[in-house]
């Protein structure tokens, strides 16, 4: 093949510098044009950026609030809103550059073209500063003064327990829904959320009959108007009242509801709350459910709540009737807690079994139940005593006589559990942590103090045992896992004492009383752990992310 040498390539010299260069209609080299024509005129190099530290927001132009993780697109997209200027040039490139997240400082390089003559297209790269200036936002300053908020959701329960809001608490932080919410306030009967907007106020209404049945209604009142423009600012109140109907409750329904709801049987407990109540007859394990709508048409009250549950000891239980799901039906024969406990002593020969004489009845009862897969002769039941019990209500005493059992069992118990000091591997979050004095505090609920601080202390209790026994109701909630938890330590059941050593205080071995080391060693040997009890399992658990650092993930 023969060589074709390459087309020579004429140059001339730079006007300004005689650097030989390609022809281009300036005539300049690309040094001397960028030092007579400067590109990036008009365009300020220092700017300010607008940041609120309470929410840890920015202020987006004009009076919008956004939410922007540090070197996130979103701040640079509020970064280069802040610039003017830009509309004249093309913009090819723009990234941060690393500063000290302390310095209130942030750099963005930048990298435009523009045509400065005809076809010459020039780029160039430059750095903005921004100094980043802490205010505090309308929503912020609202919140910090009193009196300001827009609306306000007052939910109330007429029960004499708190376990339902706590409940409630619960659910509201595992769907985020407190995220709009200025601030929460605990009343005699509920709680009042408030927020600076009502359709935040709304949502929470709508949430809230999303998950527990209530019925609301909503009021508003004036505050200032404006004849001239014909505007008007209010306050708006929403109430929401629940259904005074809790799990477990022994109900009478009366007879006319309960022949609308599939003819079902007038006594009943309550075995589910969601947006709906399920009612179940232990009898014939027939189930219904009842809205709110339906139950404040014809409202009733609880004939008997938790607290009022006597403990039993199955002594017989055999199946005799159908399944449905987890229920099989069953005849039991029951016996009062401590009925036949000997009176005699453990060294006495002679000791008998003094149920006769015992304060304790001796009486055997012969039931049906709804628990007949997990019930075993010698556990212990939870149920209702309706034999010794007189209730004040009207529907209650109308019905016969032969229709009411002696005996409404309604869940199993754990006794020898409860009675051992163990710590709990998990917890729960608050939405109001500062209101509690420990870790285990009970947030928002039990600000009131006074009188009423051991009573919600008990119905704080009794609901982390629900938690416990009650896997569906457990997976309905968020638990954390719990840390410096020692295996020895009490945690709050029946029986736990947890001991605390002063600064300097010397390491003693305890040395019980001959009596309670008897007694503790026969109970230790006589009460073991029901194999069945329901354990919270470690994969059940999720981790604190808000509390974890960098350098606890450092570590080995």
């Amino acid at each position: 093949m023969e060589f074709v040498p390459a087309p020579a390539v004429h140059r001339v010299l730079c006007a300004d510098c005689g650097t030989p260069i390609v022809p281009n209609s300036a005539n300049l080299c690309v040094a001397c044009l960028r030092n007579s024509v400067d590109i990036t005129e008009g365009i300020p190099k220092q700017s300010s950026l607008t940041f609120c530290r309470n929410c840890e927001r920015f202020l987006t132009p004009p009076t919008a609030w956004a939410i922007a993780e540090p070197e996130s697109q979103e701040l640079l997209a509020i970064c280069l809103k802040r610039l003017k200027g830009l509309n004249k040039v093309r913009l090819t490139e723009a990234h941060f550059i690393w500063t000290e997240p302390h310095s209130k400082r942030l750099r963005v390089s930048l990298t435009i073209q523009k045509e400065v003559l005809t076809a010459t297209i020039l780029e160039q790269v430059f750095e903005i500063e921004y100094l980043v200036q802490y205010t505090q936002c309308p929503d912020c300053a609202r919140q910090a003064a009193k009196n300001t908020w827009k609306a306000v959701v007052q939910v109330r329960q007429k029960v004499p327990h708190k376990r339902t809001f706590l409940y409630l608490e619960q659910l509201i932080l595992k769907y985020g829904a407190q995220k709009d919410t200025i601030s929460v306030k605990e009343v005699k009967d509920g709680l009042d959320f408030f927020y600076s907007q009502r359709n935040h106020a709304i949502k929470m209404v709508d949430f809230l009959s999303s998950i527990i049945p209530v019925r609301s209604k909503s009021s508003e009142q004036l505050l200032s108007a404006d004849t001239h423009s014909n505007t008007a600012n209010y306050k708006f109140t929403y109430s929401v009242e629940i259904m005074p109907i809790c799990k477990d409750d022994l109900v009478c329904i009366p007879q006319k509801l309960a022949r609308q709801l599939g003819n079902i049987n007038p006594l009943t407990i309550c075995s589910r709350v969601g947006n709906t109540i399920h009612l179940l007859d232990v009898a014939t394990l027939q189930q219904c459910e009842l809205s709110a709508p339906t139950y404040w048409r014809t409202p009733f009250d609880s004939l008997a709540t938790v607290t009022d549950l006597v403990e039993f000891t199955v002594l017989d239980i055999e199946p005799s009737g159908p399944r449905r799901g987890k229920l099989v039906l069953a005849d039991a024969q029951v016996a009062m807690s401590g009925a036949f406990r000997s009176s005699g002593t453990h060294d006495d020969p002679d000791a008998i079994m003094d149920y006769e004489s015992s304060t304790y009845t001796n009486q055997i009862y012969h039931t049906r139940t709804h628990l007949g897969a997990i019930l075993q002769p010698g556990d212990a039941v939870m149920g209702y005593h309706l034999s010794n019990t007189n209730f004040n209500s009207d529907d209650y005493a109308k019905l016969p006589s032969d229709r009411i059992p002696d005996i409404v069992l309604v869940k199993k118990a754990y006794p020898n559990r409860r009675k051992k000091s163990r710590s709990r591997n998990w917890k729960l979050q608050s939405i109001a942590k500062e209101a509690a004095d420990d870790g285990d505090g009970k947030g928002v609920i039990g600000r009131m103090g006074g009188r009423d601080q051991k009573k919600v202390e008990e119905d704080y209790e009794l609901f982390l045992r629900e938690l416990e026994e009650d896997p569906e109701m457990r997976g309905a909630v968020n638990l954390y896992k719990a840390k410096d938890v020692k295996p020895g330590a009490g945690s709050g059941l029946a029986g736990g004492k947890t001991r605390r050593k002063t600064q300097f205080a010397m390491d003693v071995d305890d040395v019980p009383a001959p009596d309670e080391t008897e007694s503790t060693m026969g109970d230790a040997e006589d009460e073991e752990d029901e194999p069945d009890f329901p354990e919270v399992k470690l994969d059940e658990l999720l981790d604190e992310f808000d509390e974890m650092t960098l350098e606890d993930q450092s570590q080995p």
